[in-house]
């Protein structure tokens, strides 16, 4: 895939302040929770830049073939926790925002889960991950996986 724009050129200081911010929110609740919803949310949005790049992190960082594999049918799937199936209908929830029902349901859900403050951590990450996925297929982006390490230092 050819890039249309690169972002980080384009808007360099922008840029590395969302990348600041896509960090400091993926580090503000457990790792294999963000890197779920980070899957989910780009399944959702069909971006296969984000579906590469944290799958491939995932793994990396201990999750299971067999839970990432089964993610986009995470309903009928007994793999996930109580926690993380509200985290999950959170995150169907506000990608899908515009369809509207499933909101009050996944809202139950997640207060029965998650205090207050993660519920604010939890939503501003699908926040995130719905914008690199816009930016992702708006751009046509691609990062190879072994780049990715390097494509984070870099912006640091």
């Amino acid at each position: 895939m050819t890039p249309r724009l690169d972002p980080f050129a384009a808007s360099p200081a922008l840029m590395k302040k969302w990348m600041s911010l896509s960090m400091d929110v993926a580090a503000s609740l457990e790792w294999n929770l963000i890197e779920l919803v980070k899957i989910r949310s780009s399944q959702l949005n069909g971006c296969a830049n984000c579906i590469n790049m944290h799958t491939s992190e995932a793994r990396a960082k201990g999750e299971t073939e067999q839970r990432i594999y089964l993610l986009s049918a995470w309903h009928e799937a007994p793999c996930y926790t109580h926690r993380e199936q509200a985290a999950l209908a959170w995150t169907d929830a506000l990608t899908r925002l515009s369809e509207g029902p499933a909101l009050e349901a996944a809202r139950q859900a997640l207060e029965a889960e998650f205090t207050q403050e993660e519920q604010v951590k939890l939503t501003l990450m699908i926040n995130v991950i719905n914008g690199w996925n816009r930016l992702a297929v708006g751009f046509g982006l691609w990062v190879d996986t072994p780049a990715i390490p390097d494509a984070a230092k870099a912006v640091a």
